[in-house]
């Protein structure tokens, strides 16, 4: 499971280092797309053919599921780790989502998200309503 949040930077060439933590859970391979916000997401290749399973079985003709389609599939790009741990995010993801030289990594669970440091901020300070929150943990249902 992918959990915390790690500050990396991204070289010029587009490399960022996988925090230590999570490259053994990635050593099988991923998969590097947009996110749900403004951000990227990195699954490991058994959750992302999980992800594709699941959107191949929605309706063609179903505007959401092509919009979905796109988002996932026409963004996508399988990483490739160097000896040092790193992995290129791709030209057209890094203007795609502009991330700048500093971000943050954060696990969320199956997989984890690579954050300007801006929206990351912007993204805690949605996480910091108290009402908002209660709201969140009550669908937990526990």
């Amino acid at each position: 499971m992918f959990l915390g949040q790690y500050e990396h930077s991204i070289d010029e060439k587009g490399r960022m280092t996988i925090p230590a933590r999570f490259r053994e859970q990635v050593e099988g391979g991923a998969f590097i797309t947009r996110g749900f916000g403004q951000n990227l997401i990195v699954l490991t290749s058994t959750h992302f053919a999980r992800v594709s399973d699941h959107v191949k079985q929605m309706s063609m003709s179903d505007p959401v599921a092509g919009d979905l389609r796109h988002l996932i599939f026409s963004n996508a790009f399988q990483v490739e780790f160097d000896k040092a741990g790193r992995i290129l995010i791709p030209q057209f993801l890094r203007e795609a989502i502009p991330l700048g030289s500093q971000v943050i990594v954060a696990g969320v669970g199956e997989y984890f998200e690579i954050w300007s440091k801006d929206n990351w901020s912007k993204q805690n300070t949605l996480l910091d309503d108290p009402d908002a929150n209660a709201q969140r943990f009550a669908a937990l249902n526990v």
